[in-house]
Order: C-alpha cells, then structure tokens, then sequence
C-alpha cells in the first residue's frame, strides 16, 4: 500500500513538473507580444488553469484585449470575441433559431450558433452591454450550456470567459449585476505599466517587426492540466486560514469592526471555493507542490474585490474595498 502511494505521490510530482515547464513556456510567448504586467498574467494564467471566468479591469489602451487573444494563440484555443455595445442582443452572443424552408416547400428551425460557442470567449468592454445582455451569459458562465427556444446546448469543452472592463466611473457604461460578478473567478485590475515596460512597448510596436507567437497546448491539454490540479494536496493551516479570512469578509460573521460599518455584504461559500483553486494553481505555476497561506494572501484581493460591496457610508469617505481586505490580510 505505501509503494502505491509513493508512486502515485511521483507521478503527481512528475506530471506538475511537466506543466510547470509548459507555463513558463506560456510565459515566454507571451512576454514576446505584452511588456511587464507579471501580476495581470499570472492572475490570468490562474484564472484558465482553476477552470474560471476572469474580469479585466482598467482604462483603455492598456492592452487588454490584446492579452486575451494572445492567451487563446499561445495555449492553443478555439475563441471568438465579442464587442459589447448599447444595442448588443442575447442573439448576437448566444445565436438564434431562423426557419428556413426547403425546395419541396418543407419549413423547419435550424439554430444558428453565436460566438459564445468556443473555447475562449473575449466580451470586451463587458459592462458598455445593457444587462439585458449581460445576463445572457450568466448560464453559459455558469452551467456551460445555453437554452434557446426550449432546446439545450452544450458549449465547446474547455470554456471560459474572459472579460474586460472599464471602470465604473468612466461615461457610458453599466455596472454588472452581482449574480454575473460572482460567476468571475477573479477580478484582476490592471494597472499603467513602469517607466522602462512602457519605453520598451513603445519602441517595439513601432519597430515594423512582429514576433511571430506558437501555441504551446491545445483545449483538451488544458482540461488535462485542470484534472491534474485538482490532485493537489492542502494543509490544514491553507484550508483555516481561507475559512478566516471569508468569514472575515462578512459583515454579520466578522470581528472585524471596520468590516461591520463599511460592508453591505460580503464573500459568499464560492469565494472560498475559488481561493482554494487558484491557491493550488499559483503553487503549480511556481513550481512547487502544495500551496501556503502566502498563496492566499497573493490571490485574496483579485478573488475577493467584487465579491464584496462597500456600503454609503464608506464610499461617502472614500474607502476602497482593497483597502478593507488588505487590513483583513494583516493578521492572517
């Protein structure tokens, strides 16, 4: 009985070694087309890898949308984009059912698939969409399917969505629902790249050269890889201390006084869920074999943000719910 749980204990070690490679090959590819933005890759890369949904969030031109379809070249993913607008429809991202009639006079409904139907779906620039069509893509997020006119459709496997965002305060845009923010696994901010990433991003992308980009696994390798971390073993001490700190983050279970007067509500059970993938993921992704309670730390605001609303009082003085998680954070 131990013989088989050592070899099955190096085959687990064997195998996350491999994909440890393969992300830093990932990586590589990458870095060829986005300069700097580490965080923002790695907590995308995650994202994939956990089997999520992620929302990029920040001003235009900051490369976003270019991130995303780098990510579908380099791991080898079937996507499609949409480009949310005022006057999106469902339709236009789940498809429609037309009549069409035959030669003989015959009339039949033939559905007609929308772009939600790939690997890597990019909603960029989710919240210019009305939540009308937003919600359309609550049950494709969620479920994996999409009902149109009584009839169920599987989407393609692996799917996933990523989105981008810009911020709420910005002129024409709709704040997404809560039910559709929690089906994001992460809430990834990106922010203005440093002084040398920007000089070096501007002189590359005016140099009339383009580094040609090879994908490095395919669909079928990522659900692979995301059996395999799944496989992970957690400490006790991991498990504790993502309990904490969600329990933390709500304001009718926490001691915190601060959490009390400034949240309207807080993480649900999926922030938890969430934390502990990604926890998994980060460690795999850095080589080593289990996660930490500094795992848990790194993620808790990309997982946490969006998943927590700040109430009159505290917006009124200019509180930021990172700010609130970065005090829960302290004493973790």
């Amino acid at each position: 009985m131990t013989t088989k749980k050592a070899k099955t204990t190096d085959n687990l070690e064997n195998q996350l070694a491999d994909l440890h490679l393969t992300t830093k090959n990932i990586r590589k590819e990458i870095g060829k087309v986005i300069y700097g933005q580490h965080d923002v890759i790695e907590q995308t890369l995650i994202t994939l890898f956990a089997g999520g949904h992620g929302l990029l969030v920040g001003v235009p031109g900051l490369a976003k949308t270019l991130l995303v379809s780098t990510l579908a070249e380099t791991m080898g993913l079937e996507n499609k984009r949409i480009q949310c607008t005022p006057d999106l429809m469902p339709a236009d991202i789940l498809g429609a059912e037309v009549l069409e009639e035959s030669e003989g006079g015959h009339k039949s409904f033939r559905f007609i698939e929308g772009p939600v139907f790939c690997q890597l779906l990019m909603a960029d620039e989710i919240n210019r969409a009305s939540p009308r069509s937003q919600s359309a893509l609550l049950q494709a997020m969620q479920e994996r399917t999409v009902s149109i006119a009584g009839h169920t459709h599987l989407l393609p496997k692996p799917f996933h969505v990523l989105a981008t965002q810009n911020p709420l305060e910005q002129e024409g845009t709709y704040p997404l629902p809560e039910a559709q923010l929690d089906r994001f696994m992460m809430q990834i901010n990106v922010d203005y790249p440093s002084l040398e990433d920007e000089r070096t991003m501007i002189l590359a992308t005016n140099s009339g050269k383009e580094a040609p980009l090879k994908a490095i696994m395919n669909g079928q390798a990522l659900i692979d890889a995301q059996a395999l971390l799944k496989r992970i073993p957690v400490g006790d001490k991991v498990v504790d201390s993502i309990i904490t700190l969600v329990r933390r983050a709500r304001p009718n279970d926490t001691d915190s006084l601060e959490v009390r007067e400034n949240v309207a509500w807080g993480a649900g059970p999926r922030a938890g869920q969430t934390l502990l993938g990604c926890a998994k993921v980060r460690a795999a992704l850095d080589g080593r074999l289990t996660p930490s309670v500094d795992d848990v730390i790194a993620l808790a605001p990309a997982v946490l943000r969006h998943r927590m609303l700040t109430n009159f009082t505290a917006r009124a003085a200019g509180k930021h719910v990172d700010d609130l998680i970065a005090n829960l954070l302290t004493d973790l």
